[in-house]
């Protein structure tokens, strides 16, 4: 089993990373930014479910998917970046290989280096 990436938890941990780059999806907007401090350190990933998603339930459910999701597309991050994912509800409705297969798209784009 493949170890999950690290998880951003802190408010301004997202703040710094809602600056950087964005690309938009139509299941997601994946947010980016370099961390100009330590670029050798693994990458870090943060999930935002608003409330316009649903419920407690289907917010949870929601994140478990995108978590699984960039599991799995792990070895197309980019050390010393950041990552946040602000999911829509379509996340729910969509077949999850397609769900990876347009995370993978998304991150293949290269990283800004500010």
């Amino acid at each position: 089993m493949t170890k999950v990436p690290i998880r951003l938890r802190k408010r301004a941990e997202f703040l710094f990373v809602y600056g950087g780059e964005k690309r938009i999806g139509p299941f997601f907007l994946l947010k980016m930014r370099k961390r100009p401090t330590n670029p050798f350190h693994p990458p870090r990933f943060g999930f935002t479910v608003t409330r316009k998603n649903g419920k407690a339930v289907l917010r949870n459910r929601i994140k478990r998917r995108l978590q699984e999701a960039v599991r799995i597309v792990q070895e197309n991050l980019e050390s010393g970046t950041d990552y946040v994912v602000v999911a829509h509800s379509s996340v729910l409705k969509v077949q999850f290989r397609h769900l990876v297969k347009e995370l993978k798209r998304r991150l293949q784009k290269k990283v800004k280096k500010e």
